[in-house]
């Protein structure tokens, strides 16, 4: 049998290979270890399960989100927080240098302590929380950090000389950069945003008698907004280079599909509907429902197997190259296909890393928005002679809006090469490739 046949089997989840198969009549095989029904408890009949994946649409599932201690966050944290904390140095050295034992600036040595027992505060707290910065404590630092700045800015108020410019303010810029990776950057760009135009507003009320005065505080204004801001675009960028490498391999596991499948949606949708089947049969057989079966517990076990057989019959039509695009987050919205026969399904594993790949580059190859791709599969080509036909030839065309040709990396050339000859021409500035593809016949699986 052809490893990508319409016969093969289709693969399920690990843990769902139980009441779905034997409904249909395959192998009894359970799908938890055998332990006594005493020690038994349904946390052992739980499947395996996506880590936080949530629903797009109604078929659609977004990429895993890392975690903040691995795929390299925690790396970027710390040099995020050493920056801060060179920044942090920085500007208090700045307030030891122009410190006026005649004027000691009360107000702004307490803010400098409230800051600095909000930094290590929050420090300790999100060790203790496993890396985590919830949205209380997010807040609490907020309104101290609020403080923080009142006080430093009153402080300075209608000083002269080289006390009249802020340290404690500008340093609320450094521990919202000490903490970008703990929240997200949507939240830190407005808190560095809002402490920008405090303190512009300050300093734009406050009466001047040389205008030059206002080069330090511009650095001021400067060292407060630019270092958030620019960790967190930094931060966005590096999390969507995550999402975008995570989502690549979501896709690429559909590659191993036979020719129709249901997708991985599905399949845990199935894990989730076997478990609530064995946990009843296990009852049933433990003697912890009693038979017959009262009206509920029947009704709700001919839903289950109604539920598991639509389940496993759907998505026969559907093959490898369609889950892959339309549970990928970045290809779904951009790439459009047309396989009406399911021929994707007859391409060999090259051949699906060729097309999945090229698919991949044209569209993460260009940063222009509106870029997409669109594909189309067949017709067969009409064979002629006698004699038994081994091979089928169909055409893939690829057509690209907002996609140069002279953008096009020479992988992707490669790529397109993997699938068949092709012949490649450019129309009103965007790209478009004709494959011509040939493919075992699966009559002669």
């Amino acid at each position: 049998m052809s490893q990508f046949s319409d016969t093969a089997p289709i693969p399920i989840h690990p843990r769902s290979r139980g009441v779905g198969l034997r409904l249909l009549g395959g192998s009894s095989e359970r799908s938890w270890p055998p332990a006594s029904a005493d020690r038994r408890t349904r946390a052992d009949l739980l499947p395996l399960r996506f880590p936080q994946t949530m629903l797009r649409g109604a078929r659609h599932i977004t990429v895993f989100r890392s975690n903040q201690s691995g795929l390299g966050a925690r790396h970027l944290g710390i040099g995020m927080s050493l920056s801060g904390a060179c920044i942090a140095l920085f500007l208090l050295a700045r307030l030891i240098i122009q410190w006026d034992p005649a004027h000691p600036p009360v107000l702004s040595v307490l803010a400098w302590i409230i800051l600095l027992a909000t930094a290590v505060t929050v420090n300790l707290l999100v060790h203790k929380l496993a890396s985590r910065l919830p949205f209380w404590l997010f807040l609490a630092a907020l309104g101290a950090c609020a403080v923080v700045v009142a006080l430093d800015l009153a402080g300075s108020w209608g000083e002269t000389g080289p006390a009249d410019f802020p340290t404690a303010a500008p340093a609320v810029g450094a521990f919202l950069l000490s903490i970008v990776t703990l929240r997200e950057t949507g939240e830190i760009t407005v808190a560095a945003v809002a402490l920008g135009l405090t303190m512009a507003l300050a300093i734009s009320l406050e009466t001047r008698s040389d205008v030059l005065t206002l080069g330090p505080d511009i650095l001021s204004i400067s060292l407060a907004v630019a270092p958030p801001l620019i960790g967190a675009s930094i931060v966005q960028a590096f999390r969507r280079m995550v999402q975008r490498e995570l989502d690549l391999v979501l896709v690429q596991s559909t590659v191993s599909q036979p020719r129709f499948a249901v997708g991985m949606l599905a399949s845990e949708q199935l894990a989730r509907l076997d478990l609530d089947a064995e946990t009843l049969l296990d009852d049933v057989a433990q003697g912890r429902t009693a038979l017959p079966l009262s009206p509920s517990t029947a009704t709700k076990a001919a839903s289950l197997a109604t539920q598991l057989r639509l389940h496993l019959i759907e998505g026969r039509t559907e093959t490898w190259l369609h889950h892959a695009i339309t549970e990928s987050e970045f290809l779904g919205p951009v790439v459009a296909l047309n396989d009406p026969a399911g021929l994707a399904g007859l391409l060999s594993p090259p051949q699906r890393d060729g097309l999945l790949l090229t698919i991949w580059l044209l569209i993460g190859d260009t940063a222009r928005s509106g870029a997409s791709v669109s594909l189309r599969l067949g017709p067969i080509a009409p064979t002629h002679g006698a004699g038994p036909h081994r091979t089928l030839r169909f055409p893939i065309e690829l057509t690209t809006t907002g996609v140069a040709r002279r953008r096009v990396d020479p992988e992707t050339w490669q790529a397109i090469r993997a699938v068949g000859p092709h012949v490649d021409s450019n129309r009103s500035g965007s790209l478009r490739v004709d494959i011509e593809c040939s493919v075992d016949n699966p009559a002669d699986a």
